[in-house]
């Protein structure tokens, strides 16, 4: 049988405080075949304020229409299609892409968690774990969309949209992962600034996930290909990081 977590309820402690946090009634997808996991889960984030379902396979939870949830909680491991299989296929589809994904896994690997970035993670929670830490890590990831301010970042025919969280080039909409969206936001926010990989994974994945330096390198290098003509914009400065400059072309 699969680990699965630590603290099988939170304390009412927890529940109060992020009962206390409006949480406009977001609705939140845990895909696992794990039953009792899935109880557990749906009974805290019920507790918190959300809207939960579970769905116990990945072929279930395309069943269902992934547009209308906030947040999916996916496992890596599930009979039939795997969490990292339907992550792609949401990443893929223009109304599922830019659902935010956290992976709950039993896989730790260093190799496992950078594949779960590269295909679009908000974050990425190995089995065993605490409610607790689940449930601040849902927050987390939550409240980026909502304290997003509405704004259009654009150089050229390059155009970021942060209300629909969209990245148009040439009026032709891309498709990006949110963690390739959010790269690009911040460089394209702070023109000209050398950001250290450090500061960009402190930045834009959770502080609480434990990756490399390498993980920037390759979502930066999967940003470039996407970027085609604008692609020389992402600096790169030998020693010290990346930033976005207008003056590469």
């Amino acid at each position: 049988m699969k680990p699965m977590c630590k603290t099988w309820i939170s304390s009412r402690k927890t529940d109060a405080v992020f009962m206390s946090i409006i949480m406009e009634q977001k609705r939140i997808l845990v895909v696992d075949d794990e039953r009792d996991l899935c109880d557990i889960l749906l009974f805290n984030l019920r507790a918190a304020g959300y809207q939960a379902q579970a769905a116990y396979s990945a072929e279930e939870a395309l069943r269902q229409d992934l547009s209308t949830y906030d947040l999916l909680l996916l496992d890596v491991m599930m009979p039939g299609m795997s969490g990292f299989e339907l992550a792609e296929r949401l990443k893929a589809e223009g109304q599922t892409r830019h659902i935010p994904l956290i992976f709950l896994t039993a896989k730790d690997t260093e190799d496992d968690t950078l594949l779960g970035f590269s295909l679009g993670a908000d974050d990425y929670v190995t089995k065993p774990f605490s409610v607790r830490e689940v449930m601040a890590r849902v927050n987390v990831v939550l409240s980026r969309g909502r304290n997003a301010e509405s704004e259009k970042l654009a150089y050229e025919g390059l155009v970021i949209d942060t209300g629909s969280k969209t990245v148009t080039i040439d009026s032709e909409q891309i498709a990006f992962t949110r963690t390739e969206y959010e790269l690009l936001k911040l460089l394209m926010k702070h023109r000209g600034k050398v950001f250290t990989r450090q500061q960009m994974l402190e930045m834009v994945w959770p502080h609480d996930v434990i990756v490399t330096e390498r993980t920037v390198d390759v979502n930066i290098a999967r940003l470039r290909k996407k970027l085609n003509r604008y692609a020389s914009c992402l600096v790169s400065r030998t020693g010290f990081g990346y930033s976005f400059e207008t003056k590469a072309l």
